[in-house]
């Protein structure tokens, strides 16, 4: 029996994955104990992605730069440090659920290799909102909510490869990954909701030391997030037959959006 990855491994794993970062592994094997292993650190990197967003995002507020002008270059840098990837799969996703038919005719929409009108719309729409969300989140100095909103977006995909629901195919990203989650989806769901609560209560800006209004917002976000995450991938489950990659692209994308909305309600 091999033994367990190390979490260090795990993080690289991930690293390695899901950003343009390169991350050399003492273990060059892709299975599905590699797979798991690096679903279950996705949320650790998207702390790392999320800090060094909202440091960018701090030293963009000392310019001159518009509040939107802003929320763009953050869309910008997080597309490049993911390799645009997510954006990919959002695309797919769109395209594929929007065509009727078989779990076969939608897998043949999604790898097509063009993006469809319904790609295209989610996409526009999706970065729209993620400038906007992220403009006005450092206009307000919420940097902690920045990095919130992309941590979230990655606890989602542990949610999405839970036990319950297959990978698609029997190759392919979704083939490592699919179905490898069970402890970690009620662990990362916790932490993430303590984490929503303090860092929404927080508030720099205000005489008080603890908004509990606005720890009850960010709450009641990490729940909505997490449930959407739930609902949509067992949506997607049941039009294509399991999850693949470019679900768990999409996964990420609409939760950093639904995010962005729910810390500014």
């Amino acid at each position: 029996m091999r033994e367990r990855m190390s979490p260090v491994d795990a993080v690289g794993g991930a690293l390695s994955w899901l950003t343009i970062i390169p991350v050399s592994r003492r273990d060059d094997t892709f299975d599905r104990r590699f797979g798991g292993a690096a679903i279950s650190a996705v949320p650790v990197v998207g702390l790392l992605l999320g800090l060094l967003v909202a440091v960018i995002a701090w030293g963009l507020s000392l310019t001159h730069l518009t509040a939107t002008l802003i929320g763009i270059l953050l869309v910008v840098v997080l597309g490049i440090g993911t390799r645009g990837m997510h954006l990919d799969g959002l695309a797919d996703t769109a395209d594929g659920l929007g065509c009727y038919g078989s779990p076969d005719k939608v897998a043949e929409v999604m790898h097509s290799g063009s993006t469809g009108p319904f790609g295209a719309a989610t996409i526009a729409v999706v970065m729209i909102v993620d400038t906007a969300g992220f403009a006005a989140l450092s206009d307000q100095s919420r940097w902690s909510a920045i990095a919130a909103a992309i941590v979230l977006g990655r606890v989602a995909v542990v949610v999405a490869c839970r036990s319950s629901l297959p990978p698609a195919r029997t190759t392919g990203f979704g083939a490592l990954v699919a179905g490898t989650q069970r402890t970690s989806v009620v662990v990362w769901s916790v932490l993430t909701f303590v984490a929503m609560i303090l860092v929404g209560g927080w508030q720099p800006l205000s005489h008080n030391d603890f908004d509990v209004a606005s720890a009850v917002r960010a709450g009641a976000t990490a729940l909505v997030v997490l449930a959407f995450a739930w609902l949509f991938t067992r949506h997607c489950s049941r039009r294509m037959g399991g999850v693949n990659g470019d679900v768990l692209g999409a996964v990420i994308e609409l939760s950093t959006a639904i995010a962005l909305v729910g810390l500014l309600i």
